[in-house]
């Protein structure tokens, strides 16, 4: 089967320490790996306010991943996080072509020093 780009945020519940989070992530690293996903970028966004509350919380820690991957391990994934009571929300979504290559830009820093140029001139 073809490998496709995905790009997955999910929230975890602000009761978490960081032990325990570090454990959470560890263990959706472990789903997609199994499953013969390749993981190429991981962004941590911490603790942010939520839109609105969920399950009565209004904030939650935000994380992304980037990865490669077949289209059954997304339905895994998803499962996975289902079946966690610390993910609060969750979204994956498939990248075309102009997001992965947008995604490439803006790790090497790109956009930020597009903007840094603006401020000097």
């Amino acid at each position: 089967m073809e490998l496709r780009n995905y790009e997955t945020v999910f929230i975890l519940t602000p009761l978490l320490n960081d032990a325990q989070m570090q454990e959470t992530v560890e263990k959706f690293r472990q789903v997609l790996k199994e499953n013969g996903a390749d993981i190429i970028h991981e962004e941590n966004w911490g603790l942010r306010k939520l839109a609105y509350p969920i399950q009565k919380k209004s904030t939650g820690f935000y994380l992304l991943v980037e990865f490669k991957a077949t289209t059954n391990v997304v339905d895994i994934l998803e499962l996975a996080f289902r079946r966690d009571e610390k993910v609060v929300r969750f979204l994956t979504t498939a990248l075309d072509k102009h997001a992965v290559t947008y995604n490439e830009r803006r790790r090497n820093g790109e956009f930020k020093q597009a903007k840094k140029e603006e401020v000097k001139a």
